[in-house]
């Protein structure tokens, strides 16, 4: 077998249409374009969402929702987390034992939410906290320090 004796399989390749070329072609006049329109126009490009002048479906959607800019996003930590390390003997909790302790990503703000009970009198600094659980702190002779 050489290079210069290789051909495509039987069958496998055809000619190319030649559109435009006069009428005995069979391809002629309208070059299989069509009558009038977007599309039977030369330089059409279609435009993205474009559905043939249908209401695009980017349109017929409903728009909702609304995205508040100066949302700020806390990390929650219930009281039963910092019973939970209060067990363990950390009684002086801040941001860095409650990353420490696997209950926030560095980075993350903090806020404690009510959610649990709170026995021991622990120190608490964090960067928010619901007001039941800055009470429940209080409550349990404990402080709550917002930075």
């Amino acid at each position: 077998m050489k290079l210069n004796t290789l051909k495509p399989a039987a069958g496998s390749t055809h000619s190319e249409r030649r559109i435009g070329r006069g009428p005995g072609s069979g391809l002629g006049g309208t070059s299989t374009r069509g009558h009038k329109g977007a599309k039977a126009r030369s330089g059409y490009k279609k435009k993205i969402g474009f559905e043939g002048g249908q209401m695009p479906l980017q349109r017929r959607l409903p728009k909702f929702g609304f995205k508040n800019i100066n949302h700020i996003e806390y990390q929650p930590v219930n009281l039963s987390a910092l019973q939970a390390m209060a067990d363990k003997g950390i009684i002086t909790i801040g941001v860095a034992e409650i990353i420490a302790a696997g209950y926030a990503k560095a980075g993350q703000l903090v806020k404690v939410l009510g959610n649990g009970t709170l026995n021991a009198k622990v120190e608490v600094t964090a960067n928010a906290f619901s007001k039941t659980a800055e009470a429940a702190i209080v409550a349990a002779g404990g402080t709550a320090t917002k930075l």
